[in-house]
């Protein structure tokens, strides 16, 4: 990964389409309000919602959703990326350039997962030119956010949405590290995404994830019966811990930024266990 490489950002390719990833939720009028400033400077802009759902101020979180996401929308796509714990203190708005697509965000390392997959990318503050109306200390995505996304989206420069940065905030990487690694996310059906790949596990290895050590592997939900815990490469491209039918999450009680570690008790598979029980 490297900053400091000339991004392709022409305005040109722009594909007239703003994603929004929140920590908002839906009770409130705030995702509202953001499209409402979207329609009005930009009115033939399509605007998507990839996830309101981030756990409150959970940027780590934000940061594995705008990563498995934003690949999937077209070239030129901004993406407008809110889980900001810090708004109206003295963190940075960014905008950011990388594999062909544009992003708007707090500098609070809600990016890091997209910059550490990217070969290059070039950052920008974002000024505050380039609001809505007064800027509130409480919500820049209404102010600042949507309004700058929605430029881009329609034709602004990216070389004009501020001056260069060098060193946007990161966290640490996703990559592991002598078999250590962590809970990078919980979905809605309580399975716990971990930073390992299949790549990652040696012959005949487990994963030690709280209290529990995960031997069993599965290719798919329905082989493994009812109760079990069990790996599964997920569509993420990270091994999973599942429970079918069940939350693994609640099982385990874990959540994001929890401790994964390898394990070297043995592994088994659906595979073997079904040799067993029939031998």
């Amino acid at each position: 990964m490297q900053s400091d490489m000339q991004v392709d950002a022409d305005s040109s390719h722009r594909s007239e389409v703003v994603t929004l990833t929140t920590d908002f939720g839906t009770r409130d009028h705030y995702v509202g309000a953001m499209k409402g400033v979207i329609a009005t400077l930009a009115p033939r802009v399509a605007v998507f919602d990839i996830t309101h759902g981030i756990p409150e101020f959970d940027v780590s979180e934000g940061a594995f959703a705008i990563a498995q996401a934003y690949r999937f929308y077209p070239l030129g796509t901004v993406h407008i990326v809110v889980v900001d714990p810090g708004v109206g203190s003295s963190r940075r708005p960014i905008a950011v350039a990388t594999e062909g697509h544009l992003f708007i965000a707090p500098d609070n390392g809600v990016l890091s997962q997209v910059l550490e997959s990217a070969e290059s990318f070039e950052a920008r503050t974002l000024a505050s030119r380039h609001g809505h109306g007064s800027l509130s200390h409480t919500f820049h995505g209404r102010d600042l956010f949507a309004p700058a996304g929605a430029r881009l989206a329609s034709g602004l420069a990216f070389d004009e949405i501020g001056e260069r940065v060098s060193d946007p905030f990161l966290l640490p990487p996703v990559a592991v590290a002598r078999g250590a690694g962590r809970v990078l996310h919980v979905d809605g059906f309580g399975n716990v995404v971990t930073s390992f790949q299949e790549v990652d596990f040696p012959a005949r290895t487990g994963l030690k994830v709280g209290s529990a050590t995960i031997r069993l592997r599965s290719t798919s939900y329905a082989t493994v019966p009812q109760g079990q815990l069990f790996l599964i490469a997920g569509s993420s491209g990270y091994v999973e811990v599942s429970l079918n039918r069940g939350s693994a999450a609640d099982a385990l009680g874990v959540r994001a930024g929890a401790p994964v570690t390898l394990s070297g008790l043995g592994v088994a598979t659906v595979r073997d266990q079904s040799a067993k029980e029939t031998s």
